[in-house]
Order: structure tokens, then sequence, then C-alpha cells
């Protein structure tokens, strides 16, 4: 299995209309993807409030690559979030039990 880290930091001033699309869109979408065994979504503590994170573990990198592409290591960016998003960064790991 292959552990997905999403992270993005928000721009200053769209952390609410960031909010509403990863709660309303971006968390029910990636739990509706078949090929992906869970989906741990993170919002911001109370440090910094304009981070925001994904931990997915997907089946395989068949399933990930799929979903994304081969270029497996650019970040999926649904188009309602590219403007609300001042950085992404995106890491794979094969998962230990």
């Amino acid at each position: 299995m292959i552990m997905r880290i999403f992270q993005v930091r928000v721009r200053d001033g769209k952390e609410e209309e960031f909010a509403e699309f990863f709660y309303k869109t971006a968390i029910p979408m990636m739990k509706g993807i078949e090929w992906i065994v869970q989906v741990l979504p993170g919002a911001p503590h109370s440090d910094n409030r304009r981070d925001f994170s994904f931990v997915m573990v997907w089946k395989d990198l068949a399933s990930l690559k799929a979903f994304v592409g081969e270029d497996y290591n650019s970040p999926h960016i649904d188009p309602a979030e590219a403007e609300l998003v001042e950085s992404r960064l995106i890491k794979h790991y094969e998962l230990v039990d």
C-alpha cells in the first residue's frame, strides 16, 4: 500500500473559503475514491490557521496512478482550490505494518 501525504498552505485571507472547499468538496471526494483504503484529513491547529493536509492510504501504486496519472508526484488539484492555495507539498511512502 502507498501512503500519500498531501499538505497545502492557504493564501493569507483565504482560510475560510478554503475550509469550506475542504469540508464540502475535498473530504467527500477523497472518501469516495474506491482505491483509497483510508483517508485522514487534517484541519489547521491553532498554531497555524493556513495549513491543511490529507494522509491517504492507497491500495497500490497502480491505483494511485489511475487516479492522478503517471506523474503521481505532482499534486492533483481541483480547479476550485487553485486560486486559494499558496503552496503544496506531496510525499509518498510504502505503508509498513
